[in-house]
C-alpha cells in the first residue's frame, strides 16, 4: 500500500475514533410530559400554579383558590379546599401579587349572589403540561382546560337536566389587600355581541402598572339569557352570568383569547390559534409542543427524580411570557402600540432572580429565546431610556436592585450566540450604568467607591455589590468591542466591592459617607427592600458577603487566602440557622446554617469552594442541597420558585455544573447526579454526562474523562459542551486529592489589573 493510502487510512481511523467519543444524538421517543407534576411548588412558599399554559405563553388558565395576600401570589394554594373560578393570567413562583385577569366560573342553581365558589378534592384534580382538570363538587361539574400560545379552551361537563351558568368577572385580580382589590380596576367593559360571542377589556393598576387586557370569548352553545351582577353602564368592574338553560348540551365549550393591544387583536389571536371545536386536538398540540421542549435534556434515573427534573424544566418554560399578538403587535411601557418583526415581546422578566441560572439555561438550550429576550430589552431601552429591571406585562415595576439585563445581554454576546445589533446593545448597557434613576445614584457611587449607608435609603451594601458585578459585565463587552477606555473605567468600578469589606469581621459591611463603619453591626440581622432601612436585600451580611461573582479570586485574596476563605465558607454552612430582623423574613427560607437556598443571593455559593481548591466540599454541599431541599411533592420547593430560578439551579446542578459567572466562558463542575444525561444542543450536537458508580454514598468525584481523555479540571469550557461530546465521571464514597485540586485545574475569576485604592 502506498504512503498516500496509508495516510488516508490513518486519518479515517482517527476520525472514526473521534466520532466514537460523540454520543448518539437521536431524540428518545419517550413522552417527557408524563414526568411533569405541575403541583410541585403549589404548597408552602413555592408560589407556583397548576393550570394549563403553553411554552412562554401569554395565557395561563388556572384555578383561583384565593386572591389576596402572600399565599396567593399565583392564585393557588394547595392546602385550600375551594375554588372561586379560573382566571387567564398568572405569575409563577414570585414573591408579590398581580394578574388573575378575567375570572370565569361554571356553576348551577341560584344566580342571585356575588360569588360562586365550589369545594374540590385533590383526588379529582389533575394537571399536565397544557392541561388542567378539576371536579367542582358543589355544582357536580367537571372543568377541563387546555391552551395555545394566546388562547384558552374551556370544557365544562354538567349533569343532565340542570340550568348551566358561566360567570365572567372582570373585577377579579390577585392583589395584596382587600383595599387594593376595590381599587385596582381603572376601567373595564364587557359586551355581549351575540348569543355566542362576548368581548371586552380591563385596565388595572397594580404591580404591572396600567395593564391593558382585551379579550374575545366564543361559545359553542348559544347563550339563552344573561344576568348582570354589576351596573352594565358603569364601564368598570363588570360581572355577568351567561345562562344556557336546562335543554342545552350537557357539555359547554368556550374559547377565549387575550391581547394587550385590542379586542381586534384578541379576535385574530383566537382565529389563528383555535380554528374549530376540538378540545382533544388542541390539548394534543399543547402536549406535543411541551414534549419537544422538555426532551432537550434526557436523563436516566428513577420516576421520582425524573418528576423533579422535568417539572423544573417545565417551570423554566412557562415564563417569561411572549405578550405580542400573532401579527407582532404589542403594547410598550409608554402605552403605545408597536410591532415586533420577530413576533416576540417578552415580559415577566424577573431578572434579579433569573439572570443567575434561568437565563443561562435559555442561552445554552434555546438561544433563539435568549436573543428574543435581548431584543425585547433593547426595545424597552429605546422607549424608556434604561434597560429593564423587572418588567411585567410590558411595564417596569423597578422591583429589586441592580440592573441584571446587563449580565444577560453580556452573556449572550460573549458566548458568540447573539444575533442582535451589538453596538446598539453596548450603548444600552453603558447608558444604563451611568444614567441616574431612582434605583441608582452614580454620582455617589463614583465619588465614594461605594454607596454610603447614611445617604442611600436602604440596601447600600447589596446595591454596591450588584452594581460591581454589572460593571464587570459592561467591561467585558467594552473589551470585546475594542472600547478600551470604557473597559478600564468599568473594570475599576467592578472593584468597588472591596471598599465594603470589613477585615475585622471578614464580612461585607455598611459604610457611611465619612468612611466610618455602620454601627452597631449584627451580621445575622435580615433586612428587606421597602422596610425603610437595612444594608442588605432579603438577606444579611453572612449571605451577601459572597456576592462577588466576577472576582472570586480577588475575594479570596481579600479574605487572606484559600484557607481562611474555606474556613469562612464552612462557618456559613455550620452556623445556627437563625434569622431575624425588621425585613420580611418569609423570603429567607431553606437554611443550611446561614446559607439560604430559598432565596437567590446564595445560589452560587456552594460552588465557591472549588475556586479555593476544595471541589470535594462543593460536591458535599450540592449533594446536601439536592437531597434535602427538593422533592416531587407540593411542598417540594424550599422557597419561591421565582420564575424558574430555583428550578434552574436544580437542572444545572444535577447535570453536574453551574454558571457561577455570566459573561464567563466556563461552568464550574459540582458533581453529576445521573448515570446518564444527554443535552441536545441547538445545532444538532449532543453532550452527554455519565456518572459511573453513582449511589447515595458515592457522591465524590474520583476522576473524569472528557471525550476519552483524562480531565482534571474542576470547570468545563462552555465551548467544549457546545461542540458536543462526552464527560464521564467515576464516583466514590470518599474525597480524593487529585481532581480539581491543583491551582492550574481550578476555575479563575479576576477583574484584571485595575485594583482599588
Amino acid at each position: 500500500m502506498s504512503a498516500r493510502y496509508i495516510t488516508i487510512a490513518i486519518i479515517l481511523t482517527l476520525i472514526q475514533l473521534g466520532n466514537s467519543c460523540l454520543p448518539d444524538c437521536k431524540f428518545s421517543e419517550e413522552d417527557y410530559t408524563e414526568y411533569v407534576n405541575p403541583f410541585i411548588g403549589t404548597a408552602g412558599n413555592g408560589h407556583t400554579y397548576p393550570g394549563a399554559t403553553f411554552p412562554f405563553g401569554m395565557v395561563q388558565v388556572s384555578p383561583e383558590t384565593g386572591n389576596i395576600g402572600w399565599d396567593y401570589c399565583s392564585g393557588y394554594h394547595y392546602e385550600d379546599s375551594t375554588i372561586m373560578g379560573f382566571s387567564h393570567t398568572h405569575l409563577s413562583g414570585t414573591g408579590w401579587m398581580d394578574m388573575g385577569d378575567i375570572l370565569v366560573q361554571a356553576f348551577t342553581g341560584n344566580i342571585n349572589k356575588d360569588n360562586f365558589p365550589s369545594r374540590f378534592s385533590h383526588d379529582r384534580e389533575s394537571a399536565s403540561p397544557g392541561y388542567y382538570s378539576v371536579y367542582l363538587s358543589d355544582f357536580e361539574i367537571k372543568a377541563e382546560f387546555t391552551t395555545t400560545q394566546r388562547a384558552a379552551y374551556h370544557k365544562y361537563t354538567f349533569n343532565t337536566g340542570v340550568e348551566k351558568h358561566l360567570m365572567i368577572d372582570l373585577k377579579h385580580g390577585i392583589v395584596p389587600t382587600e383595599e387594593a382589590l376595590e381599587n385596582h380596576i381603572v376601567e373595564s367593559d364587557l359586551v355581549v355581541e351575540n348569543d355566542q360571542t362576548v368581548s371586552g377589556y380591563t385596565i388595572s393598576q397594580g404591580w404591572a402598572g396600567n395593564k391593558h387586557i382585551y379579550f374575545v370569548i366564543k361559545l359553542k352553545e348559544p347563550i339563552t339569557s344573561t344576568n348582570w351582577l354589576s351596573d352594565s353602564a358603569a364601564r368598570r368592574n363588570h360581572r355577568i352570568v351567561l345562562n344556557f338553560g336546562e335543554k342545552s348540551a350537557q357539555v359547554v365549550e368556550m374559547k377565549i383569547a387575550i391581547s394587550a393591544v385590542s379586542a381586534e387583536g384578541a379576535g385574530e389571536n383566537l382565529k389563528h390559534e383555535i380554528k374549530g371545536w376540538d378540545f382533544e386536538a388542541v390539548r394534543k398540540t399543547a402536549s406535543d409542543t411541551w414534549n419537544n421542549y422538555l426532551r432537550k435534556i434526557e436523563i436516566t434515573d428513577t420516576k421520582k427524580v425524573k418528576e423533579i427534573f422535568y417539572t423544573a424544566m417545565y417551570h423554566n418554560l412557562i415564563v417569561p411570557n411572549n405578550i405580542a399578538d400573532v401579527d407582532g403587535k404589542f403594547r410598550g411601557p409608554d402605552q403605545q402600540v408597536y410591532t415586533a418583526q420577530n413576533k416576540s415581546y417578552y415580559s415577566t422578566l424577573s431578572l434579579w432572580d433569573t439572570y443567575r441560572a434561568t437565563n443561562p439555561l435559555y442561552t445554552l438550550l434555546f438561544p433563539e429565546v435568549a436573543n428574543d429576550i435581548v431584543k425585547t430589552m433593547l426595545t424597552h431601552f429605546e422607549i424608556t431610556g434604561i434597560l429593564p429591571i423587572w418588567i411585567l406585562w410590558g411595564h417596569e415595576n423597578f422591583c429589586m436592585i441592580g440592573n441584571h439585563s446587563i449580565p444577560l445581554i453580556a452573556d449572550v454576546f460573549l458566548r458568540g450566540t447573539g444575533n442582535f445589533d451589538i453596538d446598539r446593545a453596548y450603548e444600552a448597557v453603558r447608558i444604563s450604568s451611568i444614567q441616574n434613576h431612582f434605583k441608582s445614584d452614580w454620582d455617589k457611587y463614583n465619588r465614594y467607591g461605594y454607596l454610603p449607608s447614611d445617604s442611600v435609603i436602604e440596601e447600600a451594601v447589596s446595591r454596591t455589590l450588584e452594581f460591581a458585578f454589572d460593571d464587570w459585565c459592561v467591561a467585558q463587552m467594552a473589551q470585546k468591542t475594542g472600547r478600551i477606555e470604557d473597559y478600564e473605567y468599568f473594570s475599576r468600578r467592578a472593584g468597588f466591592y472591596k471598599n465594603l469589606y470589613d477585615r475585622h469581621s471578614g464580612l461585607m459591611r455598611g459604610k457611611n459617607s465619612d468612611g466610618s463603619w455602620v454601627s452597631p453591626f449584627d451580621p445575622y440581622k435580615i433586612s428587606h427592600a421597602g422596610t425603610g432601612g437595612g444594608d442588605y436585600t432579603e438577606a444579611n451580611a453572612w449571605q451577601y458577603t459572597w456576592h462577588v461573582q466576577h472576582d472570586i479570586n480577588g475575594l479570596i485574596d481579600l479574605m487572606g487566602g484559600d484557607d481562611i476563605f474555606i474556613s469562612m465558607l464552612d462557618s456559613l454552612f455550620n452556623l445556627e440557622p437563625v434569622i431575624y430582623g425588621d425585613g420580611k423574613t418569609v423570603d429567607v427560607s431553606g437554611l443550611i446554617g446561614q446559607y439560604v437556598h430559598g432565596n437567590e443571593p446564595c445560589h452560587h455559593v456552594a460552588y465557591l469552594y472549588t475556586y479555593a481548591g476544595k471541589p470535594w466540599k462543593t460536591q458535599e454541599k450540592v449533594h446536601e442541597i439536592i437531597h434535602t431541599l427538593y422533592n416531587n411533592t407540593p411542598d417540594g420547593l424550599c422557597g419561591n420558585d421565582d420564575c424558574g430560578q430555583m428550578s434552574a439551579w436544580y437542572i444545572f446542578s444535577t447535570l453536574g455544573f453551574y454558571p457561577v459567572t455570566l459573561g464567563g466562558d466556563y461552568y464550574v463542575i459540582g458533581r453529576p447526579f445521573f448515570k446518564n444525561a444527554t443535552i441536545h444542543l441547538p445545532d444538532g450536537h449532543c453532550f452527554t454526562i455519565k456518572g459511573n458508580n453513582i449511589s447515595e454514598e458515592n457522591y465524590y468525584i474520583q476522576s473524569a474523562r472528557l471525550n476519552g481523555k483524562k480531565y482534571n479540571r474542576s470547570y468545563i469550557k462552555i465551548n467544549d459542551i457546545l461542540k458536543g461530546g462526552r464527560l464521564e465521571f467515576i464516583m466514590g464514597s470518599i474525597p480524593q486529592n487529585e481532581f480539581g485540586i491543583n491551582p492550574e485545574d481550578r476555575p479563575v475569576s479576576r477583574i484584571g489589573n485595575f485594583e482599588q485604592e
